[in-house]
């Protein structure tokens, strides 16, 4: 049996980060990118996310990651980081941390099997729109962001240690 109680904790984080990403986006664009309309949609999802994650936090008496406080700043700066550098990093930047995100709940999808229906189903809801978060990242120019191939490996790598840091801090 998978630790649950590390999924969940970890997706909390996860989702706490997205929000901050994209909190750290609108900070610096606003309403006047092509894509801030776009990015506020994801920011609301990934608002919903993290309010059931908080849920689940509480309900099953999970204790959240330690690390809390680093993604606060983290996700925060780079949200602003890469709206500075234009829309199309901004949008590099929501490509790779997706394309991770898909992999991972796709990962627990599978470790959960059948144990935790409820769980599974959340976790199938929010990777649906962490696919179609990195679909519209891609028709908004995130491959043509300078430097693409090597920000999203960065991206990418980031991601891959946050989750393992999360899961046990």
């Amino acid at each position: 049996m998978p630790d649950v109680n590390a999924m969940i904790r970890v997706d909390h984080a996860g989702e706490y980060g997205a929000s901050r990403i994209y909190a750290g986006q609108l900070a610096v664009m606003g309403d006047r990118s092509d894509v801030s309309p776009e990015i506020a949609r994801m920011a609301a999802q990934e608002e919903r996310h993290l309010h059931s994650f908080n849920h689940l936090i509480v309900k099953r008496g999970v204790r959240p990651t330690l690390l809390m406080p680093v993604w606060h700043v983290a996700g925060y700066v780079l949200g602003v980081a890469s709206a500075l550098a234009g829309p199309k990093t901004a949008m590099a930047v929501t490509a790779a941390v997706e394309t991770e995100i898909d992999r991972h709940y796709q990962a627990q999808r599978e470790a959960l099997g059948t144990d935790e229906p409820e769980l599974t189903a959340l976790i199938s809801d929010f990777q649906a729109d962490e696919v179609e978060h990195r679909k519209v990242a891609i028709a908004h120019g995130a491959e043509q962001s300078p430097g693409y191939p090597l920000l999203s490996a960065v991206i990418r790598a980031g991601c891959r240690t946050a989750i393992r840091l999360s899961e046990k801090i």
